[in-house]
């Protein structure tokens, strides 16, 4: 949807109000219950631990009935809820957004302020960076689903091969000779064809904060080009492209990508803590295999960012009893104990700083498929112990653009190039800047470069 000048300053105000309905809200409480007085929620998620929930819910929520639709992954969903908005029509009670997309449906007046609902009284259940992440020109908008710190996980058996110990890789020049030495086995030590959300977690680990958004939400500073903790990384990535080191033509998440983790040619991944999971049904083969250690970084002193990570939201509606019932439900999931509960077993990485401490979680060394078998993918280590550790080294400050959906779906067309050996990494983020610039004042913002 494209903003007006006039209509972006309306959001913006939205946001720091909280106090205007956004276009398309739900109004009415005519349909909030059905003839049986039972109120029924449709919740748009594609967290495959949700559907756990709904049992316990809706037993100590009678009156309550759990509607779960997958409306698609991410951007998917993000376009039927937009559609939704705009038409006055269709969109459901609650949604499930990813922290990077949040600030964008604040700002366009999409989900609700929870604050005064008992949401605001949650600080010290979560961990500082997910907290941070809903907290947004002073309301809260959601709550912290889950979390994504970033953390190294490798193939043990080809590092072995490589005679490398990723747990006495602390910095990117250590990385770097220990791709060399991997490389010389046949296999890359990672795999990048241009993510922007990886691009956004490197940075954000290395302290670059090159985005920032006023509280009116009218004036947004795009300083990509000239922040010297994104200089350090294109020119540290740029390294390892140049020489080969890094599979640059497998694209993430394909079908190619997992052959790459299971035969062991991609050896290692630096990513989100939500990643066991998914090493255990696309790469069955690496099965005891894999291991997990702290990110390395530019001086070698500890420092982490998140990867990924959701917040569920109440929509913006007229009905409040609907609201009001939707936020009983996003409380159980978010923050009730057995909700939480339930999605950790079920592989969400928590948010929250009791599960996080938990001495189950931090000593589980096997993850359970789909068909009740354990497996210690990771030979036996306590992998959540390192994957806490990972969280408590996240970074805080880091902000995403008020429209990130459209940034992070513009990078490849500029920066992929650099993966091709077509341009330099840093000729790439530059174009990026430009359109971003050129995109954010048609939507009506001031820039700052």
């Amino acid at each position: 949807m494209k903003l007006g000048k006039k209509l972006v300053a309306v959001l913006g105000a939205t946001a720091m109000l909280g106090s205007v309905a956004a276009c398309g809200s739900q109004s009415g409480s005519a349909n909030s219950s059905d003839s049986s007085g039972k109120t029924t929620l449709t919740v748009w998620a594609w967290d495959s631990t949700m559907g756990r929930t709904i049992k316990g819910f809706e037993k100590a929520n009678p009156n309550i009935k759990i509607k779960l639709v997958n409306a698609g992954t991410s951007k998917d969903q993000y376009t039927a809820l937009n559609n939704a908005m705009q038409a006055g029509s269709g969109a459901p009670d609650l949604a499930q957004i990813e922290y990077y997309a949040l600030p964008e449906y604040v700002i366009r007046g999409y989900v609700e302020n929870v604050a005064d609902l008992g949401a605001k009284d949650f600080s010290d259940f979560y961990t500082p960076g997910t907290w941070a992440s809903v907290n947004i020109n002073d309301g809260v908008y959601g709550l912290p689903m889950d979390s994504g710190p970033m953390a190294w996980f490798y193939n043990k058996e080809v590092f072995d091969k490589a005679g490398v110990d990723p747990t006495q890789i602390t910095s990117w020049d250590q990385f770097y000779e220990a791709a060399k030495k991997v490389r010389a086995t046949g296999s890359y030590i990672t795999s990048d064809s241009g993510d922007a959300g990886f691009f956004d977690s490197m940075t954000w680990q290395n302290g670059a904060v090159p985005f920032e958004t006023s509280k009116d939400g009218k004036t947004v500073s795009i300083k990509l080009t000239s922040n010297p903790k994104v200089k350090e990384f294109e020119d540290w990535w740029q390294k390892l492209i140049d020489e080969d080191l890094i599979d640059t033509k497998t694209a993430g998440w394909t079908d190619d990508w997992n052959k790459g983790l299971d035969n062991g040619s991609i050896a290692s991944l630096l990513i989100g803590a939500w990643m066991p999971y998914n090493l255990l049904t696309g790469a069955p083969n690496g099965d005891g295999k894999w291991r997990i250690t702290q990110m390395p970084t530019s001086d070698g002193q500890p420092a982490g960012s998140e990867s990924g990570g959701s917040s569920l939201t109440v929509i913006k509606s007229d009905d409040k009893a609907k609201v009001e019932a939707a936020y009983k439900y996003l409380e159980y999931v978010t923050h009730n104990k057995d909700g939480v509960a339930v999605r950790v077993e079920g592989g969400a990485f928590p948010a929250d700083n009791n599960s996080l401490s938990s001495e189950d979680f931090l000593n589980q060394t096997a993850i359970t498929d789909a068909d009740g078998k354990a497996h210690e993918y990771f030979g036996g280590q306590k992998f959540n112990e390192e994957l806490a550790k990972a969280a408590k080294n996240v970074r805080a400050g880091y902000k995403f653009l008020p429209f990130e959906v459209y940034a992070r779906g513009k990078f490849g067309d500029f920066v992929g190039k650099s993966f091709t050996g077509d341009q330099k990494l840093s000729d790439g983020v530059k174009d990026w800047q430009a359109d971003l610039v050129s995109y954010a004042q048609q939507q009506g913002y001031t820039v700052k470069e």
